[in-house]
Formats: structure tokens, sequence, C-alpha cells
């Protein structure tokens, strides 16, 4: 959504200060600086990570945030991408890493192509992570998928695109769209929405969504862009008959599903008062469902069912230790990622231009729409820019007669839609997927900007059309 769709995970409405500058002069220095970054990486190629830290900090400077806050505002950023996404991508790899090497990747690649067929693989990887984007974080759920698309992508031959594309979408079109994650949550709050029926308004308009902006998408991507599968994750080193079972393997994906969806029943019970709110047994439970530690026990069995009887102690240390240097980098970057948009944020940019945006007069599901995606560029995260825009509306769609719950869940995914569109240098989850996929910024501007953006046009059309009809 990541991301995904950025990976940060912002659950409230950020405070933005009043802008020292107009929206103008914001706007023209946001271009500025996304036009320096592309600079610097594509034709400079300077390091990414190198590049992102400089122009946030020239950024910051541009726009006026007080000499005494700026380094505190670029390590705002950058530490609050990383506490969402530093452990599920490090914990996340080191599960990938001991699927791939003692082939449960594999074997489960093996008998989704025997169910499916080779034809209609990249389906089944898109069915698979949309089901697995139910309750997982667009960035988790990618990141455990990746060794089963590249165990495909190997076996069956053509790009990685191909595979990938449909499982990137499905979970970022899940992790903006549905409940119960945080962005479509916080909106319906902010909005006053049935948030039963955002789920499945979201879920019903998210499907022919991922259908046609990601898996017909990854179709035209992966004969247009021609990539290899990388080699991060390592490979199977096992041998067939060393291979875990085809229910190992999917009791091991199962259990993160399975905890997550027991903390967020249990969450919704306790908010509705059917458990008491002191019940340590519940509490324990939520905790243990916690993305974080629901992945860290995930690990820790996988660790040992899957490398019992194939790996020694040392040997198992080695593997998981393995999985952590080649995804370092992809860790770095993706904070400076959310470094800039923390910058981009704090200078009010995004504030500036839905707040011009606000009295135009627009019908409310499409100024909703428009401002989600102003924000949405302005500053990368699709979190934030939910749950602002949800904040900025709240007042218009309160002042607003004769709107239905169905009207305002449709301004919940309208808003979803444009906080996913046009995801480039200053969104977290641009960079995870570049990285991860092997791309360079061009390729990752011509094929995961494009999807999303695809994802969050073709669904607003659909929001916009039932709210003209319904």
């Amino acid at each position: 959504m990541g991301g995904t769709t950025s990976t940060t995970k912002e659950s409230d409405v950020p405070d933005v200060p009043d802008p020292v500058l107009g929206t103008v002069p914001l706007l023209l220095i946001a271009a500025a600086a996304v036009g320096v970054l592309l600079f610097l990486i594509i034709r400079l190629k300077v390091h990414a990570f190198l590049a992102l830290v400089l122009v946030s900090l020239l950024t910051a400077l541009a726009t006026r945030i007080p000499l005494g806050d700026v380094v505190s505002t670029m390590l705002d950023g950058f530490g609050s991408t990383l506490a969402s996404v530093a452990l599920l991508v490090g914990i996340g790899a080191m599960i990938g890493r001991l699927l791939e090497v003692t082939g449960g990747a594999q074997v489960l690649a093996d008998t989704l192509i025997g169910r499916f067929g080779e034809q209609r693989a990249p389906l089944a990887l898109g069915v698979a992570s949309l089901l697995f984007g139910f309750p997982i974080f667009f960035d988790a759920g990618l990141i455990v998928m990746l060794p089963i698309i590249f165990s495909v992508a190997r076996r069956l031959g053509g790009s990685v695109l191909l595979y990938a594309l449909p499982a990137a979408g499905a979970f970022a079109v899940m992790h903006a769209f549905v409940p119960p994650h945080p962005g479509p949550v916080a909106a319906g709050q902010l909005l006053g929405a049935d948030l039963g029926l955002v789920l499945v308004v979201g879920l019903v308009l998210a499907i022919p969504t991922w259908f046609l902006g990601s898996y017909l998408f990854s179709r035209w991507a992966g004969r247009r862009f021609d990539l290899p599968v990388p080699e991060l994750l390592g490979t199977d080193e096992s041998a067939p008959e060393d291979r875990p079972g085809f229910g190992t393997v999917i009791g091991i994906l199962l259990l993160p599903l399975v905890l997550i969806f027991l903390n967020t029943g249990l969450t919704t019970l306790t908010k509705n008062g059917t458990i008491g709110e002191d019940n340590v047994l519940a509490q324990a439970l939520v905790l243990v469902g916690q993305t974080p530690v629901a992945l860290l026990i995930t690990v820790f069995v996988a660790m040992l069912v899957l490398t019992r009887k194939r790996k020694t102690p040392a040997e198992t240390e080695s593997l998981v230790n393995g999985a952590i240097g080649p995804v370092a980098a992809i860790i770095l970057i993706t904070g400076a990622g959310g470094m800039f948009g923390g910058v981009l944020r704090a200078s009010g940019i995004g504030q500036a231009l839905s707040d011009s945006l606000a009295s135009t007069g627009l019908p409310v599901i499409v100024a909703a729409f428009v401002i989600a995606t102003i924000i949405r560029v302005a500053q990368g995260s699709a979190t934030v820019a939910l749950t602002t825009t949800a904040g900025l509306m709240a007042p218009t769609v309160q002042a607003t007669s004769g709107l239905s719950q169905i009207d305002l869940a449709l301004i919940v995914v309208a808003i979803a839609c444009g906080a996913t569109v046009l995801s480039h240098v200053n969104d977290s989850g641009f960079w995870l997927v570049g990285r991860f996929l092997g791309m360079d910024e061009k390729t990752t501007l011509k094929t995961w900007t494009v999807m999303e953006t695809l994802l969050g046009g073709i669904g607003f059309v659909f929001a916009f059309v039932l709210s003209l009809v319904l």
C-alpha cells in the first residue's frame, strides 16, 4: 500500500501547524522538491537514501520550518515510519527466507499452480493476497507473500511483475478500502459512518477495482517490463523429499492471520462492552494479535517447524541472520521516504491546498476524493491522507442534509481512493515495492505508481456511480 498504499500507520489525524507561506509558494516548493529528488536519483545516480535525506532538509528550510525544529521534524518522520516498517520488514523477511530456503514457498507455489493451472497462477496469487490482506497490513502481507511469488515466477518464467503486481495491488486495495485497517476505520469514525457498512461497501468495491486496476494491468506490465526474479530472499536449497508439507506451509501463513483476526474481534467486543476492559485474558490475546507480535510468534514457529530435522541450530541462526542484510537498505530508504513525507506534512502543504478546495462547491463525494488526492500527493502517507481528509470533510458532511449511511460509506471509500492514487517518491510504499522487486525509480513510477492510480481512479468511479443510483 506498500504498500501498499503507504506503509506508515498513523491512526489519528496529525496536528499540522498553520503554514508560514501561502498556498502557491508551498505548491511550487513541493513540486520543486520532487523534481530535485528525481533528478538526483535518476540522472545523477545519488543513492536514494542520501537523496531523500538531503531533499527533506532543503524542503524543511524552504518552507520555513523553524531552524530549531528542522532536525526533529526530519527524525519524527523517519522514526514514525521505521516504528511500523522496520519490525515488519525485518521479521517478515526472516519468515520469507525460512519459507524459501526450506522449500515451503516452492510447495505452496506448486500447489497453487496445480489447482489453478499455469495460466491462472497470477490470479491465484492475487486472490490469496486479497484473503490475507483483510486483517494484515500492506507491507507485512506483501513481504510474507514474496517468497511464494518469487517461486511461482521462477518456475513459470516471465517478468516478476506478472506475478507480484496482482498480490501487491490486492494488499494495497484492502489496506485502503476495508476495515479493520486504520485509515478506513478512522475515516468512518470521523464521518459518523457505520463501520460494518463501510466494510461491506469497501469489500464489494475493492474486488472489481483490484481485478481491473491490478490484475489486468499486471498482464500488460508483465509484457512491457521484463524484470527477472530478484535473489533478495535467497533460493530454495532443499531437496524435494525434505520439503515441508502443504498443510504445514498453510498453517504458518495462516497463523498471523488468525492471531490478527482474534485481535480485531476481541477489540470490537471490548469496545461495545461485551467483554470487560479489565479482562486479563482478552487483553493478553489482543496483545498477541498485534501485527509485530503475531509475526514474531510466527517466525519462532516457522523456525521450529521448518528447520527441525533439516537444519542445525547454528544453521538456522545463520539462515535467519542472512535475511537481515539484503533488506537493511530497503528499511533505510523506506524510513527516509517517511522523513520526506513528514517534512511535507509539517510544512502545511496538504492543509493549505485542501482548505482552498473546501469552498469550491463540488459535490461532497467529489470534493472528498480531490482533497484526499492532493493530501496524498503532497505528503505521501495514505493513512494520513485518509484521516486528514475525513477530519476536514466532517463539518461539511454533517451540514449536508439527506446523506444516508450508504452515502457516508461511499464517501469513506472515495477518500480511500484519493489516498491511493499517485504513489511516488514521498511514499514509503513506493520504495518498499520498488526495492523488493528490483526496480529502479523510473520503472517503479511506470508500474507501481500507474497501478495505484488506476486502483484509486477506478474505485472512485464505482463509488461515485453508486452514490448517484443508491
